[in-house]
Order: C-alpha cells, then sequence, then structure tokens
C-alpha cells in the first residue's frame, strides 16, 4: 500500500500484480478505480473514474463504487418520495441510496491486503436512521479480484432493518473497437421489474437472462428470485469475463436483486449493481433485513476476473 496525491487530496494506492486499486477510504469508503497493466504496456480500467473529478463532491461523482446504505434505490412513504416509516411509526428522511457515499468514515484497518472503514454518522444520519450501530466497510485486494464485505452490527435494544447494496461503475466497452451491442450479461434471476415512480415495483414480462448491454430494457432494471449466485458479463466470444459473486454466508442468494443501470447509452461505464434487497423494501412485508439486538450481519461480493 502506498499513500499518492490525488489534486490535492491524499489516497491509497493497493498494487497486486497486475491490478492497480485507487481508494479513498475516509470518504464513504469510496474504491474509486481499479485498472489493470497489459503486456503491452498500455491500461485497461475495470472500474471506471472520470478524469477531473471534483473531489469535493464526490457523491456526486460517476464513477468507483459508492456504497449504498441503510437502503439501496429510493424509499417512500405512502406516496412520498425520499422518507420511510421505521417500526415505531415515524416519518423520517432518507436520500436516495442512503448517506454512506458522501459521508465520512474513520480507518479502523489498514495493511497490504486492504482496509476497514468504519462509518461516522453526521447530524442528518443519526436523524434519519436513529439507532446505535456500527457499519464497516471492508476490502481485500488481490491481483484479478476484490472481495468487499458490508458488517451492521446492532449495540441497540431493538431490531434494526437494512438493505444495502454496491453501485459499481465498470468501464465498459473495454475494447476501442468495440460496442455495448458487443458485449453481453448473464444474470439468473426469476424476475424483473423496475421500480415505478409511485414505488412500486412493475414487474418486467418479457426479458431475457443474458442480454447485451445495448438492449433498451436493460437499463435501470431490477433482476430478482436469484437462481445462482454469480453474475457474468464481457465479450460475445465469452472470453474476459467479468464476474460478480454473493458469498455471504447465511444470505439466500434468491432474496438478493441485481440492478443494471446506465444514464445515457452514451456512456463510458455500464453499472452491475448486487443489492441486498429490492428498493423500498421497508415499505414491503420481508422487503428488509432485520439485525436483532446485539446480533451482526453481513454482506459480502466478490468481483473477479477470473
Amino acid at each position: 500500500m502506498e499513500l499518492v496525491d490525488y489534486n490535492g487530496h491524499q489516497l491509497r494506492r493497493w498494487r497486486k500484480g497486475v491490478s492497480d486499486y485507487l481508494v479513498c477510504p475516509e470518504k464513504g469508503a469510496r474504491l474509486m478505480s481499479w485498472s489493470l497493466g497489459m503486456a503491452d504496456g498500455s491500461f485497461r480500467d475495470v472500474i471506471h473514474w472520470p478524469e477531473n473529478a471534483d473531489f469535493n463532491k464526490i457523491e456526486s461523482v460517476r464513477g468507483g463504487n459508492p456504497i449504498l446504505f441503510p437502503f439501496s434505490g429510493r424509499t417512500f412513504s405512502g406516496s412520498e418520495i425520499g422518507k420511510w416509516k421505521a417500526a415505531d411509526g415515524i416519518v423520517r428522511p432518507m436520500p436516495m441510496h442512503g448517506f454512506v457515499r458522501n459521508g465520512s468514515c474513520s480507518i479502523e484497518n489498514v495493511d497490504d491486503l486492504g482496509f476497514t472503514s468504519v462509518l461516522k454518522p453526521d447530524e442528518a444520519a443519526q436523524e434519519a436512521y436513529p439507532y446505535d450501530y456500527k457499519f464497516s466497510v471492508a476490502y481485500k485486494f488481490y491481483e484479478l479480484k476484490m472481495v468487499v464485505d458490508f458488517i451492521l452490527e446492532n449495540n441497540d435494544n431493538q431490531a434494526i432493518p437494512w438493505s444495502p447494496g454496491h453501485h459499481f461503475y465498470f468501464n465498459l466497452p473495454w475494447h476501442s473497437d468495440l460496442q455495448r451491442s458487443d458485449y453481453r450479461v448473464n444474470i439468473p434471476a426469476k424476475k424483473a421489474y423496475y421500480h415505478a415512480p409511485d414505488g412500486s415495483l412493475s414487474e418486467v414480462k418479457d426479458w431475457n437472462n443474458e442480454e447485451t448491454f445495448d438492449c433498451e430494457g436493460l437499463n435501470d432494471r431490477l433482476h430478482s428470485r436469484m437462481t445462482g449466485d454469480c453474475v457474468k458479463f464481457g465479450p460475445k466470444g465469452g472470453e474476459e469475463d467479468i464476474s460478480i459473486k454473493i458469498i455471504t454466508p447465511g444470505v439466500k442468494g434468491s432474496t438478493c436483486s441485481i440492478v443494471t443501470w446506465s444514464e445515457t447509452e452514451n456512456e463510458p461505464y455500464y453499472c452491475v449493481e448486487p443489492w441486498f434487497g429490492l428498493p423500498n423494501g421497508v415499505s414491503r412485508k420481508g422487503g428488509v433485513s432485520y439485525v436483532s439486538p446485539g446480533k451482526s450481519s453481513r454482506f459480502t461480493v466478490e468481483v473477479s476476473l477470473m
């Protein structure tokens, strides 16, 4: 691990064989980029990070891996967006994707393998999620894969709901002579939905487990009822696949979801996002997981090029 300067900010870099990971553990535990050194001396970005990104507004940067906590996506209380109702009946604010991506973290551990950051909830976070808890994000870096672990420890005297997620911005296409139509993604799921403007889930009837990234219906689609724990995507030929695997012990893959999203059809990235569950789950029976007092829960994801 080494310290590097990025536009006046101190970041941390891990070099593992051909892989280079750049991270800011203190700002939302944000992985910024993952690149590969190629045999011809060039570089391939696996995780996209835009040039000249405004680091002072890191929560708005379209790149890296923003952490989604305590809930992924949009929340509603009735028809009111950006709100949620807890078990005590009180309606509270909740920003889209939660508050970690623009939150501050302290470094609990850092070594040659990776780091662990712990969220430091500010006043707004405490208002939105008024529990006594510890939320940790742990990254482990390897030459051709990384493992990310979310841990929620309940120090309260009541159950705490959560449904976290990742927002990986994968560089795509990663060959200069290919287009989105030359890449396909395989998602082993039984159901697919769109998140309607009123917070409801609209089921998609006509879709395929394997589709190319230029498919209009793929964008902003939620895939659920997983039949496997591994999503793969890459060129149509089958080489250079990227795989995302949910490896959390005790967490059934069928309860998790995969979201596919890009802001426009011309972006240099496509997000393939493993979420703990579907959005707005606290408003649906069984839509979120509850961590009992004195207990902890994990959500672990592996991203691999092997």
